[in-house]
């Protein structure tokens, strides 16, 4: 028996789906292809969006207590920030990894420091997300480590790994190898989690860090499809049936103050991934032809001055990611401009999620701008610019390809700086730095990390490399190095080293003296 619709506050029924009296084809039904109203018939309806919450700073032990702040305050899956060190595979004492030791995430240098993050976490029972991308294979396996001492089989984990080398190259720099092997250990994770981890989503192909460089929306969406072309040849190309992987993608946008191209944007995004994988990759699964992906609200549309303001900004950028159907969602918190997020900050970011999801009407019924002219006219044309700019890229010879021209960097940098002269001049109004400023900024007390922490950072790293059998490390690394100069997959054998307790940057050099490193290209 269907449940009873809600009411509106003047009490008439709100229909849990409204439409045309005749089908629209171009459109389709939630939940059916071309997926352009949601990916799942019922959408909120049946439950809200997973309230996500993006927090990692300093010591483990540091960021373990946020994430049972965060959970305490009704956050429904985490998301794990991690330091440029840890990000670029190097421990915290290597010399490069000085003065940054967990500053703008947590540093994580062994299956130890794992084990505290997660500390009186049940892996089980929560769903977590990794912002990591060239070493996200071996995040992912010290996860699972974790999760296997708590006594969780692998096959109840559940979560995301960013996994997205591809962005790395184009807008970000978190990279490590060269396009082929970093591409070669994404597939390599395909096959690992589909033996060993099959709820894991294996990948999430961003394009909010191509949004927050400067791409604009239809780049963002075109520039993340072409990506995400890359890795499914790659994949198919490894031996792996397109249906086999294809459930587990998903994506990562940015949402932008701009609500209604926002939402037109996510329309057009599931609407050419769902033909892409129907009609060149011969997807038959309807799940491989959903375009699930989580959002964050635009952290670079945040401002120093003013800082309250960014509230505001991110409860209508919070709406643009919910009106256009995403599937989970972290909500910026609007000190983030000047420092890390304080605890009262972090709270307030996600109660804007609850109150959206339990105070407001948003909930009530599927897809509520179906029919809006508006919308509808600039999905079609952002789908047009879009496939326009995918057609160009794959006449280069795909998203690798092109990357190695400097097409898609340079592209995203000539509209940054488009944008940043239209800011300068006053023609784009940004509140409190070009209009509505104050004669004096109101004190603020950010958040600060204690320098010390990169000194007990590397006391515990010098007390792992002193108690742990270095001739079972280095045997584990010798293997893991074979396995990288030939085809096995890689990541049994990284998982062998972690547990020994092989550092990430131990890892990553084992890696690196194979593969080698990449040195970019720019030709803006």
């Amino acid at each position: 028996m269907a449940p009873e619709p809600r009411r509106s506050e003047s009490g008439f029924p709100i229909e849990p789906l409204y439409g045309p009296a005749e089908p629209v084809e171009r459109l389709g039904a939630p939940g059916e292809y071309p997926f352009t109203r949601g990916v799942y018939p019922s959408m909120y309806t049946g439950r809200p969006w997973t309230m996500r919450q993006y927090a990692g700073f300093g010591t483990a032990a540091e960021s373990n207590a946020r994430y049972k702040q965060l959970i305490a305050n009704g956050t429904t899956g985490l998301s794990v920030a991690f330091d440029l060190p840890t990000q670029m595979g190097y421990d915290s004492d290597a010399p490069v990894a000085a003065g940054e030791v967990g500053k703008v995430g947590v540093a994580i240098d062994s299956v130890e420091d794992m084990g505290v993050l997660f500390d009186g976490i049940p892996l089980g029972g929560v769903s977590t997300s990794m912002t990591i991308n060239a070493p996200g294979s071996l995040l992912l396996l010290l996860y699972q480590l974790v999760g296997e001492s708590q006594g969780v089989a692998p096959r109840q984990l559940t979560g995301t790994i960013q996994n997205d080398v591809l962005k790395e190259y184009i807008a970000r720099g978190t990279y490590i190898f060269p396009p082929a092997p970093s591409l070669r250990l994404v597939a390599d994770v395909f096959r690992y989690c589909r033996a060993e981890i099959p709820k894991w989503n294996t990948i999430s192909i961003s394009g909010y860090h191509m949004a927050e460089a400067g791409a604009d929306p239809a780049q963002e969406i075109a520039f993340t499809l072409a990506n995400g072309i890359e890795y499914v040849r790659t994949a198919v190309a490894a031996g792996m049936d397109v249906d086999e992987f294809a459930p587990r993608l998903s994506f990562f946008f940015v949402a932008r103050s701009t609500l209604l191209e926002e939402v037109a944007k996510f329309r057009a995004a599931r609407r050419i991934w769902a033909r892409l994988m129907r009609d060149t990759f011969g997807a038959k699964d309807p799940r491989s032809l959903m375009l699930r992906f989580h959002t964050q609200t635009a952290g670079v549309q945040l401002t120093a001055q003013q800082p309250e303001v960014n509230l505001v900004r991110v409860t209508v950028q919070a709406l643009a990611a919910v009106f256009g159907g995403t599937q989970s969602l972290h909500t910026n918190s609007f000190d983030e401009a000047i420092a890390l997020p304080t605890e009262k900050a972090a709270r307030l970011a996600l109660r804007t999620q609850q109150v959206l999801a339990h105070e407001t009407d948003v909930t009530a019924t599927v897809d509520p701008f179906a029919g809006s002219y508006a919308v509808e006219a600039m999905t079609d044309e952002l789908e047009a610019t879009a496939v326009a700019l995918i057609e160009r890229i794959e006449s280069m010879g795909g998203a690798v390809a092109a990357i190695e021209t400097g097409y898609q960097k340079s592209e995203i940098e000539r509209t940054a700086y488009r944008v940043q002269q239209e800011t300068d001049s006053g023609e784009r109004t940004v509140i409190g730095v070009n209009r509505f400023q104050l004669a004096a900024e109101e004190p603020y007390e950010p958040l600060r990390v204690d320098p010390a922490i990169e000194a007990r950072q590397v006391e515990r790293l010098a007390r792992l490399r002193a108690e742990r059998d270095r001739a079972a490390v280095d045997r584990a690394l010798a293997a893991l190095s074979r396995a990288a100069e030939g085809s096995d997959n890689v990541l049994y054998p990284m998982k062998e080293a972690l547990a020994a307790r092989a550092t990430v940057g131990e890892v990553s050099d084992a890696l690196r003296a194979v593969w080698g490193t990449y040195t970019p290209v720019d030709r803006f």
